[in-house]
């Protein structure tokens, strides 16, 4: 299965500048990548891609159409797209016995992709079927004060625990600051620390620092000092095309981290989910039979067809008890005919006798009243 790497960055990051030159880095080896643009808004990519978002889902007239502004219209085409997400990933198993990796560009706008619905049934299909790693990068100009990096890190660390995928911490912009600063205050509490302290010097001077932040970024390195341990972090330039063998090299290193660990965690979460739905179907039914007022353990039931003999030797007749009398017909002769004008008297007068013998002797007005009746 190819390799999956989900490319997320804030906006000026130089992410799809990062994706051309990871595009390029790859075709150079003799690997040529899958490439997915997710970005329905940018204008114009500067990579070829083999499937890309803008083609199914209009951006424009996705704003038009349900009024929307950029960001709604962005998630709103990601909603769009990921309900042919199956479609998507059929497509790439058809050529994964070809390509080696599939690089994804997401939109800048970062918290549209990680933080809807769509994000994440986007990075769950790929990361059920193929070994997924996401690369965050960071501009490292921006990050040179102590506020800004540990602001980028904290985002990265809801990043990391919202997908629960490897994750690569990409310092991108390498040609015009080195990331050897932010690489040894992840490694060493106390340098940064004294870069901290620095910082407060420089700019308590002029009013914008004070002892409240200082003190909370200080407390937030401490934190993030367990989940530094969980990164590998490379540092790249998408101009030069510097440190992308470096950076490969880390997403094999996470591959095989995912298969591992990560496979196996995401393995026994869908095994847990399908016991405990196990387990709710089982409640819901037991409590449907306790309202019923029905015994799941009762094994004779008083169901007339489990009370039915397996073979009816009678075909299916009702016989007769034993000692049940013979029916007696009054008129046996007559059953079967139908009454016409011809029969009609015959039956009247028999009528008459059968009441006359078995009457007791009313008053005569009474008698007269029945024989009246009956004649009728």
């Amino acid at each position: 299965m190819p390799n999956t790497v989900i490319c997320i960055g804030m906006a000026g990051s130089g992410k799809t500048t990062f994706m051309q030159r990871l595009n390029s880095h790859l075709h150079a080896k003799k690997t040529p990548p899958y490439v997915i643009n997710l970005d329905p808004a940018v204008l114009k990519v500067p990579f070829g891609a083999n499937i890309d978002i803008r083609d199914s889902v209009k951006y424009k007239k996705v704003m038009e159409e349900y009024n929307l502004g950029p960001n709604g219209a962005i998630v709103t085409s990601l909603n769009l797209f990921a309900t042919k997400i199956d479609q998507v990933i059929k497509l790439v198993e058809k050529r994964s016995s070809a390509v080696e990796n599939v690089i994804i560009d997401t939109p800048g706008q970062i918290e549209c992709f990680i933080w809807s619905a769509s994000g994440a049934i986007i990075t769950e299909a790929f990361a059920s079927q193929f070994p997924t790693v996401i690369a965050y990068i960071i501009d490292t100009p921006r990050n040179s004060s102590p506020t800004t990096f540990i602001s980028n890190m904290l985002y990265a660390c809801s990043i990391l625990y919202k997908t629960k995928l490897p994750m690569i911490i990409v310092f991108n912009k390498t040609d015009v600051k080195k990331a050897d600063f932010a690489k040894e205050w992840m490694q060493d509490f106390e340098s940064f620390q004294a870069a901290l302290r620095r910082d407060q010097e420089i700019n308590g001077e002029n009013g914008e620092s004070s002892g409240y932040m200082s003190s909370l970024v200080s407390s937030m390195s401490l934190m993030l000092d367990e989940f530094y341990s969980q990164l590998d972090v490379v540092g790249v330039s998408a101009y030069t095309g510097e440190g992308f063998d470096e950076f490969m090299d880390a997403v094999d290193s996470k591959v095989d981290e995912y298969n591992e660990y990560y496979k196996a965690e995401r393995d026994r979460i869908l095994k847990q989910k399908e016991e405990d739905e196990k387990k709710r179907q089982t409640k819901s039914l037991s409590n449907l039979m306790k309202d019923l007022d029905l015994d799941q353990s009762q094994k004779d039931s008083d169901v007339l067809s489990d009370l039915e003999s397996e073979e009816d030797e009678n075909n299916g007749e009702v016989m007769r008890d034993e000692d049940e009398p013979e029916r007696q017909y009054t008129f046996p002769e007559d059953r079967n005919s139908e009454i016409n004008e011809s029969t009609d008297a015959d039956l009247q007068s028999r009528y008459q006798a059968a009441f006359e013998k078995t009457a007791k002797s009313p008053s005569s007005e009474t008698a007269e009243n029945i024989a009246n009746y009956i004649r009728r």
